[in-house]
């Protein structure tokens, strides 16, 4: 497993989820039920995405994509 995305929150991390699953990339979510755990405290960097080995290179390619606002999808 490799670690592709931190995430500011659960909500977010699912959106990178979602948008690596539609281009055929399994990805998982890590660290999203320790924000619960931490009270009032402001939760970052709790929440990582992370993909198989062998999905990296593509993953890390629409992770670039989606940070610097150049996603978009092909209907």
């Amino acid at each position: 497993m490799v670690k592709v995305f931190t995430a500011k929150n659960s909500i977010e991390a699912n959106i990178v989820k979602g948008m690596l699953e539609v281009n055929d990339v399994p990805a998982y979510i890590e660290g999203e039920y320790l924000q619960g755990a931490i009270g009032e405290l402001s939760a970052i960097d709790f929440v990582f995405v992370s993909v198989d080995d062998q999905y990296e290179l593509k993953a890390v390619n629409l992770v670039n994509e989606y940070e610097t606002g150049n996603y978009s999808i092909s209907v």
